[in-house]
Order: structure tokens, then sequence, then C-alpha cells
């Protein structure tokens, strides 16, 4: 007889298998009495704690008035942990016991911060946790700057703390309801210099990628020195959002933007720019926006942020890369060059791959929610789209939806912090066979 060989899990699976405990055990903490004004159900709890641990910020309860303090620590928590990534914590907690890492759990950290080599990983983490310490600290202070003359120091602190982790975590969950009503989020503030741009800076570079982060500081202002992704990640945040900022601008200023000053109209479409891309705070009420700026709330939606980043989306390289090639196609060009690189059919395929998928995922999920409620369809792509993204913005119907609508949510919401490509891997992915190549036939396109 022969030994079975123990079926061992991917690093894909270990990964999508460490956000589902995670989501479980933050399920179990909120649904403690200690953790909410009143009982909650296992579908609020569930939704909750996947939202944060996938960092979206689509909510069925007010964060600020719906759970206590121990509720909101747990949220944080999560939120904090879903962002960085569990296994940059669970890196963090062997390095600060010395303990050494086999080859196995070096590529399971590998792929879980989509580092791209074995070695050096341990002081590139301490790089990445240091830095998040700086920035959520620095947010912290400048937002209790604004919070403590409002609320008193301890809970002007609090809500510093909280909503700079929140901020630079692209989480976009708020404590705001008490202050200035549920569901509110940071309309009382879209005048305020102070605590718009702070958290749109959090979020920007939070969004940006640790991998960027890391080029940065060894290479300071040196753009030629830059990896090419850090290049291409600067380029389209710049573009997405001065570019946004201006669309936003337009968009609104006959809608939402009619009677109020010009600064506070600029300060508003930039923030509208930002918090799409995986954030999910407001500072206007976005079932309120114009057609034209709920589209384009979308779009900026489904891009997201940077790889290797508390962001989630499709990712700036992503669309990067097909528009790249679809140019290239477009000119006839042997090859798609951005930079003075070339780029190849390998990273081609695998962003068709990531773009097609989240979005057969994003409208399979309306159609299944269409199926089930006569919601307007705007408000249900929206709402998908936000959870593919884990943006977390929503027109309002979260509230409103129906459990089987809200599994989808949770469902994709997973899917958008995992990865829909890592997701299906991890389900499906098998011991390798040896590659058996078809015959190849012609077919026409375009």
């Amino acid at each position: 007889m022969k030994r079975r060989k123990k079926a061992k899990l991917s690093n894909v699976q270990i990964i999508a298998l460490g956000f589902f405990i995670m989501i479980l055990l933050g399920t179990g903490l909120l649904m403690l009495p200690i953790s909410s004004v009143s009982p909650a159900s296992f579908g609020d709890a569930l939704f909750t704690a996947t939202s944060a641990s996938c960092v979206t910020g689509l909510v069925q309860q007010d964060t600020g008035t719906y759970w206590t303090t121990f509720g909101q620590l747990v949220i944080i928590t999560l939120i904090q942990i879903g962002g960085l990534g569990f296994m940059t914590i669970a890196t963090l907690f062997l390095l600060l016991l010395r303990r050494r890492m086999g080859l196995r759990q070096r590529e399971v950290v590998v792929e879980g911060i989509s580092y791209n080599q074995l070695g050096g990983f341990a002081p590139f983490i301490r790089r990445v946790l240091l830095g998040t310490l700086l920035m959520e600290g620095l947010g912290a202070a400048l937002l209790s700057i604004r919070f403590v003359p409002e609320m008193g120091l301890g809970r002007g602190i609090y809500y510093g703390v909280w909503h700079s982790i929140s901020a630079f975590c692209n989480a976009g969950f708020d404590l705001m309801g008490p202050c200035s009503g549920p569901y509110s989020s940071f309309t009382a503030y879209a005048g305020d210099p102070l605590v718009s741009l702070t958290v749109c800076a959090l979020i920007l570079v939070g969004g940006l990628g640790f991998l960027v982060w890391d080029d940065l500081v060894r290479n300071k202002l040196r753009w030629r020195r830059y990896r090419l992704q850090t290049k291409v990640v600067l380029t389209v945040t710049a573009a997405l959002t001065l570019g946004g900022g201006a669309l936003f601008f337009l968009l609104e200023r006959e809608n939402l933007g009619a009677g109020r000053p010009l600064g506070e109209q600029i300060l508003s479409a930039l923030f509208d720019a930002v918090t799409p891309r995986t954030a999910g705070f407001n500072s206007t009420d976005t079932a309120a926006l114009s057609p034209g700026s709920l589209l384009l709330t979308i779009i900026f939606m489904f891009i997201g942020g940077s790889p290797g980043s508390t962001a989630g989306g499709v990712k700036t390289t992503t669309v990067f890369v097909v528009l790249l090639h679809a140019l290239s196609g477009v000119r006839r060009e042997r090859s798609a060059n951005a930079f003075g690189r070339s780029i190849g059919d390998g990273a081609l395929k695998k962003a068709t791959s990531v773009l097609y998928t989240n979005l057969l995922l994003a409208l399979a999920g309306a159609l299944v929610i269409s199926a089930v409620q006569p919601l307007p369809l705007t408000d249900v792509l929206f709402e998908t789209f936000s959870a593919i993204g884990t943006a977390g913005m929503t027109t309002g119907i979260t509230r409103d939806l129906l459990p089987l609508s809200q599994a989808v949510i949770i469902f994709l919401m997973y899917c958008g912090r995992v990865g829909s490509i890592s997701f299906a891997v991890a389900l499906l992915e098998k011991r390798a066979l040896p590659p058996v190549t078809l015959p190849q036939e012609e077919i026409t396109i375009g």
C-alpha cells in the first residue's frame, strides 16, 4: 500500500483561509452583548466583520451609534489587520519572538504582501510597519487638532486615532454618527481643509503600495532610479487624483456645488476623487450625486489602489497595462512600452484576467440582487462595484438588502480583498499536471 501524501494547502489557499477565520472570529466577538447597544444578529455581525476585515466600509448598522466602544475596538482591529494583511502581522510577532521562518512560511508571507523575492523581506516588513505607525500617528495627531476642541481630550484623541487607522487602511468606517447623524461620514467637514486633506493624504499613501514606499525611501526623489511599478503607480495615481478632481468639480458645480464657496467646491471635488478608490468616506451626499458623477465614482471604485497596498480594486497597474497594450495595438507596435521599458504579454494576460473576472463578478452580483429585490439598477450596480472594489461607498441601499442580497455583497467583499483570481485559484487549485498544448486555430478579432 502506498502511503498517501498529506494534502498541503497552497499559499493562496492559506491566505484565503486566514481571512475567512479572521472574519469568523470578528463575527463572534461582535455578537457578544458587550459589543453593541442592542443584541447584534448573526447577519449584522457577519456583514460588519467581513466589511472590516476586507477594509470595505459598507455597513448595516451605523458604527458610531450602534456599536459600543468594545465593538468599535474590535472593528478597528479587524481593519488594521485586514489592511496590512494578517500575514504581515503574523510575521511581526515571529520577528518579535526572534523565531526563524522556514521556506514555506516565507513563501506564504511573500504571497500575502505581494513582495517580489524570498530574501530580505524581514527588513521590508519592519519598514512597512514603521511607516504605518508613522503615517497613522501623524494622521491621528492632525485629526486630533480638530476633534479635541470639539469633543474633549479623551474622545477627541480616540476619534483621531480611530479615523486615522480607518483612512490609512482605506476602510471607510467612521464614528461620526453621534456628532452629525447616523451614516453621515465626513459631510460635516466638507469645507474643513485640515480634516479633508489629512484623510485624503492617508488614503493616498495607504493606497500606493508597500513596494512603492520601499522604492521611494531607498531612492528619494531620483525618478530615474525608481522601479517601473513605482513610476506607473505614481503617474496613474496623480492622473486619477488631479483629473478626477477636475471632473468631479465640473460635474457637480451646478449640482451639489451650487451656492457653496469655490474653495469648498474644490475641496469636495478632490475628496470625491480620492475616496472612491476603495476608501469609502464621503463629504457630500453620495445618493445626490449627478449621473455623471455616479458613473465616474463606479469607475474609480473599480480601479482602486495599487498592488501590495491597503487598497482594493483591480489596481492601477492592471488598468495601465490593459490600456497600454490596447494603445500599442492601435499603433501596431511590436510591444507595449512605458518609461523606457517593454511590458510583456504575461503581464497583459494576468491584467485582463483580473479586470474581467472582477467585472463579471460585479455584474453577476448585480443581476442576482436585481432578481431578488426591485431596487434601482444604478444603485445596485453602485453597491456591487463598491463591494468588489472594497470601496465601501453606497447610495443608501445597504440597509435595505435582503439576506440573499447581503450574502452576495459579503461574497464580493471577500473576493475583492483576497483577490478574485486568487479566490478562484484557492478553490480550484490542484497539483500541476504535465502541460498539454492543443492544436492552435485562428479566429477573427474585432
